[in-house]
């Protein structure tokens, strides 16, 4: 296979094992700063994915209740396949910590009571949205909490 300027094309899908949360790179800046990009894999890639209103609206409650737990959340955006998330954030370089803000995260989402900005004002798509898709996805991706660390 030829190596691809994409981290993720490079990735062989048919090896990994979701759920995990795995460092995709790091970015340094011209001044030092460093982004630290992470891949939170929650669905088996090309067995199942994730459906689009679930997804937006744990989307919405993980960008907004990630910056909760950490001041230093870049951006959390969906894959375009369905199955997960990348995370990108400001010179952290504690894996740990952020499999601790994952988790912190989640939690939030199960206590939430709706999803936040799910509104045309605030959303390019409002109408599609599921807090108890959002929330089932929460509940599956907690229940399996040891595995986040095992990639293949």
């Amino acid at each position: 296979m030829t190596q691809m300027n994409v981290e993720s094309f490079n990735l062989d899908h048919t090896k990994v094992k979701a759920p995990y949360v795995r460092l995709v790179g790091v970015t340094e800046g011209d001044n030092g700063d460093k982004i630290y990009k992470y891949d939170l894999r929650i669905k088996q890639p090309n067995k199942e994915h994730m459906e689009m209103p679930a997804l937006h609206s744990l989307e919405h409650l993980m960008a907004e209740n990630s910056r909760n737990h950490h001041d230093r959340i870049i951006d959390i955006g969906p894959m375009g396949c369905q199955t997960g998330f990348y995370i990108a954030v400001l010179n952290d370089d504690s894996y740990d910590n952020i499999l601790e803000v994952i988790e912190k995260t989640l939690n939030d989402v199960l206590e939430a009571e709706e999803v936040p900005a799910c509104n045309e004002v605030q959303c390019g798509f409002a109408a599609s949205h599921s807090l108890e898709g959002a929330q089932e996805l929460a509940r599956e991706l907690l229940s399996k909490r040891n595995e986040w660390t095992e990639v293949f």
